[in-house]
């Protein structure tokens, strides 16, 4: 991780400090029949594929945000059992597996600063922006999305690139987003 953070620190110098969320694309989420199943996640898989090769082609740092809860977490009363920490529906799935130089933040609550070291992460990279992708809208990325907000952080979120398990709870939520928290959130006709 030590060459991770100088290599963007390096790159960043010349360029924009700006990051990606990939956020809750695991198995548990994605796949047919999971816990947590998404279907609207695998159309937006395209997108978010095109996000990702997109950071990688300006050496934007990419950071995964990955659900990792215990056998009992207390989130099990609200929501089926889902991303135990070391099941394979934790994992990230195969099409968006992480580079080398990506980095990996695992959570066990729906914003991806509660918990976590993501807020260190990002003053270490120097990260000013922050451009999320993934799922779900009216969840994890929206309080996540928030919560950069409140601290400061430009956020972008990419319309085409994230899901809910409701049209009306993901415009909904885009619309919160934009129009209370001046979050910008961009679609494939204007991004």
């Amino acid at each position: 991780m030590v060459n991770s953070l100088k290599k963007f620190r390096l790159s960043q110098e010349k360029m924009g400090k700006e990051a990606l969320l990939v956020i809750e694309m695991l198995n548990d989420f994605i796949e047919v029949g999971a816990p947590l199943e998404v279907p609207t996640a695998r159309k937006i898989l395209p997108y978010v594929k095109r996000r990702i090769k997109e950071a990688r082609e300006k050496q934007i740092p990419i950071i995964y945000i990955c659900d990792s809860h215990r056998e009992n977490d207390e989130e099990f009363e609200k929501w089926p059992k889902h991303a135990i920490s070391g099941s394979r529906g934790a994992e990230i799935i195969e099409e968006l597996k992480p580079g080398k130089d990506d980095f990996v933040v695992r959570k066990k609550r729906y914003s991806a600063f509660l918990g976590t070291d993501l807020d260190l992460l990002l003053k270490e990279l120097r990260i000013e922006k922050l451009h999320l992708v993934g799922v779900l809208t009216n969840i994890c990325v929206f309080l996540t999305a928030v919560e950069a907000a409140m601290r400061d952080y430009e956020v972008v979120v990419y319309a085409d690139s994230v899901a809910a398990l409701s049209e009306q709870d993901h415009k909904f939520s885009l619309s919160q987003l934009k129009d209370v928290f001046k979050v910008k959130v961009e679609d494939r006709n204007n991004a």
